[in-house]
């Protein structure tokens, strides 16, 4: 089984424009994201996948593999599924650009989620953890999971989701935006058109569980610091202070 990890790096997001190149504790974001996911050594191959030459430049810069991709990528797992064209694996793992967190432990889980899928049921596997600040559950930049009894995603969103109408008995889940596909899933993804429900939430999830695909949720307690505004940069921050990086 051939495992190749992709990180996508839109220059222009459109909550915090120029992210993946502000500094983290003396490096770009995209490059402590790049090293954290070349740490592990988990893949046969790590390449970032930008539009943007400045980017690419960084990358080239730190002796990294990058692929050029389009612009007019509607998500991040649309613009990998591009460069997917080239490369040769059976699982693709989508990192994003703005997890310079990423551990070896949780990759490694959703990787033995496949290799243990001897009857091909899962397509794309990703990553939960629970949460209980409410104003953690309210914050429609943390996208919440709603989950079956199998651990499948049902649906996800950017609302509090279950609506609690029953006191204390609601539990709330937080996605983390890393993607394992079955690199046939990831060709499908690619093909569907985007819905009504994506367009509405901005959700690139939403468009497997609406075309029936099978989305596996792993429970992790490692809670993820993704960089979608100053304020998680400046988190983002403190936490590399305080590992003394």
């Amino acid at each position: 089984m051939r495992i190749v990890a992709l990180i996508p790096a839109r220059f222009d997001a459109t909550r915090f424009p120029g992210k993946l190149l502000q500094d983290l504790a003396g490096k770009p974001v995209i490059i402590r994201t790049l090293e954290a996911t070349l740490s592990t050594q988990l893949f046969d191959a790590v390449y970032v996948v930008t539009d943007s030459e400045l980017i690419e430049k960084e990358i080239l810069k730190h002796n990294g593999k990058v692929l050029l991709s389009k612009k007019n990528h509607a998500t991040g797992s649309d613009r990998i599924a591009e460069a997917a064209e080239q490369i040769n694996a059976d699982i693709i793992i989508n990192v994003q650009g703005d997890e310079p967190f990423v551990n070896k432990t949780i990759l490694a889980e959703l990787i033995q989620v496949f290799k243990e899928d001897l009857s091909n049921e899962i397509d794309v596997a990703s990553l939960v953890f629970p949460i209980s600040d409410l104003d953690e559950i309210n914050n429609p930049n943390n996208v919440k999971v709603v989950l079956d009894t199998n651990n499948f995603a049902s649906y996800f969103s950017r609302s509090p989701i279950p609506y609690p109408s029953v006191k204390n008995e609601a539990k709330y889940f937080q996605h983390i935006g890393i993607y394992a596909f079955r690199k046939k899933a990831l060709e499908k993804f690619a093909k569907l058109p985007m819905g009504m429900l994506e367009k509405t939430e901005k959700l690139e999830n939403l468009r497997f569980i609406t075309n029936g695909m099978q989305v596996k949720m792993l429970l992790t307690q490692h809670k993820s610091i993704g960089i979608d505004t100053i304020a998680d940069l400046e988190k983002a921050r403190l936490r590399f202070k305080e590992r003394k990086v």
